[in-house]
């Protein structure tokens, strides 16, 4: 059985020196604090164990800063790929383009949602209904309803038959 108190207790003693430790080599108060919570939350998985260490908290501290280090790691890793990575120009959107994108702005969220995912993306009915946490009915009505307001909204944009 795990010593709640004794847990407790080293985290009541250890957690904000910890997370102040850590806060000052990432320089983020925020994340420092949830690698130091993740670090309790794996010594608290282990405490029978853990708990009859002479220094419990070295554990926590050692693996609070392993994840820092990775945490630090993976951040250089992420930022050396991103200033390899060439962004592309796009084109500017003509007047249709900006017309299409001023129509999907003006509906309403789960139109849009649903628009985007069923037409752009490709999704069908029932997957965007599980994404959108909806049922099928829901989104069938939405996409109507879009259609119907994004014609109205386009119609000035009609290519007119020649």
């Amino acid at each position: 059985m795990r010593d709640a108190d004794g847990f407790a207790e080293c985290y009541a003693l250890q957690f904000r020196q910890i997370a102040a430790q850590l806060s000052v080599y990432l320089g983020d108060l925020d994340e420092a604090r949830d690698l130091t919570q993740e670090a309790f939350v794996r010594a608290w998985q282990r405490w029978d164990r853990i708990s009859r260490y002479e220094e419990p908290a070295a554990w926590i501290r050692r693996v609070a800063w392993n994840l820092a280090t990775s945490r630090l790691r993976r951040l250089r890793t992420a930022l050396r790929h991103q200033s390899t990575l060439r962004a592309e120009p796009m084109p500017e959107p003509g007047e249709h383009g900006v017309a299409i994108r001023d129509a999907l702005t003006d509906l309403p969220d789960g139109q849009r949602r649903a628009v985007v995912l069923h037409y752009l993306v490709g999704l069908p009915v029932a997957e965007v209904a599980e994404l959108c946490r909806v049922r099928e009915g829901t989104v069938r009505t939405w996409l109507y309803r879009a259609r119907h307001s994004l014609a109205a909204s386009l119609h000035d944009y009609r290519e007119v038959p020649r």
